[in-house]
């Protein structure tokens, strides 16, 4: 169905702040009744027992998280006691269930974490893992525009409807009239399938799940943002209260280190951070396979990495781009309010998320051993042809 007055609804215009905690009240029930699977664990006032990150996507069989796997594999969060939850499918679960507890750190794009800002949430961004836009819009090809104006009076296909929050201000950014623009919420994960079917004009798409879509015979081509926007992409959200707890502040930023460290070993080598995740999700091996999943892997390092010798290290906030972000926000009416950067996001922990050993971990990725047919893929051939879907 068209969800063009009901995302506005929820998204641009905002719940009230008594309205979004019965919403996160409905969330928790249905989380603490999944819990007894395990899914999600109760909240704790006390220091972490367990450190829990929640996924924006509502499952983790994906290659987007293989920093995490890659430092747990290789021991770079020590004793800590960490785990990761898939979340509910909702787009906006990864930051309703940190502002609530059920949760300690989330994973949302900055379109979301304006929802939160919107919301009340006290939420604040401590590591900016997408220091480059990884959004893009996918086309059937031979349909695409590198004007993306071309969109007014079009329909856009989305997996959640949350994700208007990401469409809106990428689309603004780009002179297009937002009110002109028509979306369907296809649902997850099927919204790539519906375009290839014939249904809308365009869907919303991201690097990495690119090359997965390829796997999926879903052959389009793409407007990207990585080559096209100056916006961030997603972060990693903390409660203020945590941050302002000296040992829970410290705890965070040892965790990060941890993620560093991950990002650190995956840029080193990609089919060793690939070949990991593949280890832990046998089934996603099974779908993508080793050439796949390298050129996915590498279409998000270059995403999470971004331009390191402008930045102080991975994870940290690029303040002008983010700006420009919620001032964007601020004039298609995504937000009501002002946002200063600097108060909601911070790279006070990034010096310390950084201060690890590079040439160690540079030795551990260079030595992991590589399967053979993940040693059979040509990796510099799939840097060459990274971006032949691009119009």
């Amino acid at each position: 169905m068209t969800r063009d007055d009901g995302v506005k609804k929820t998204v641009q215009a905002g719940m009230s702040r008594r309205y979004f905690l019965q919403v996160s009240a409905a969330g928790a029930v249905t989380a603490t009744a999944l819990g007894a699977s395990g899914f999600v664990r109760p909240a704790k006032a006390a220091a972490y027992d367990t450190f829990t990150w929640i996924s924006p996507r509502g499952t983790l069989e994906v290659l987007d998280d293989y920093a995490y796997w890659s430092a747990a594999k290789m021991g770079y969060f020590g004793d800590m006691k960490t785990e990761m939850q898939p979340g509910p499918s909702d787009g906006t679960a990864t930051v309703k269930f940190v502002d609530v507890g059920q949760a300690d750190m989330g994973f949302p794009s900055p379109g979301v974490y304006s929802f939160s800002i919107q919301n009340g949430m006290d939420l604040i961004s401590v590591f900016n893992e997408g220091a480059l836009d990884t959004f893009s819009f996918a086309f059937r090809k031979g349909e695409g525009t590198k004007d993306l104006k071309k969109l007014e009076g079009k329909t856009i296909l989305l997996g959640s409807a949350a994700w208007q929050s990401i469409t809106d201000p990428l689309l603004a950014s780009q002179g297009v009239d937002v009110s002109k623009v028509k979306y369907v919420e296809a649902g997850w994960p099927a919204w790539g399938t519906a375009l290839q079917s014939g249904q809308g004009d365009a869907a919303l798409s991201w690097e990495g799940l690119r090359a997965e879509w390829v796997a999926k015979g879903l052959n389009f081509e793409y407007w990207l943002g990585v080559q096209n926007s100056k916006f961030p992409a997603n972060t990693f959200v903390v409660r203020k209260s945590d941050m302002a707890d000296r040992d829970k502040k410290a705890y965070i930023e040892r965790y990060l280190r941890g993620w560093a460290m991950g990002l650190q070993f995956g840029y080193e080598n990609p089919r060793a951070s690939v070949e990991i995740v593949f280890d832990k999700f046998p089934t996603l091996a099974k779908n993508l396979g080793p050439e796949i999943g390298t050129t996915s892997i590498l279409q998000q390092i270059h995403v999470f990495r971004g331009d390191m010798a402008e930045r102080e290290g991975w994870g940290a906030h690029d303040m002008k781009s983010w700006q420009a972000f919620f001032d964007t926000l601020k004039d298609i009416g995504q937000i009501t309010k002002d946002v200063k950067a600097e108060d909601v996001l911070t790279n006070e922990l990034i010096a310390g998320a950084n201060d690890f050993d590079k040439d160690k971990v540079k030795s551990d990725a260079g030595s992991y051993e590589l399967s053979k047919d993940m040693q059979a893929v040509d990796i510099d051939k799939i840097r060459q042809h990274l971006y032949d879907q691009a119009i």
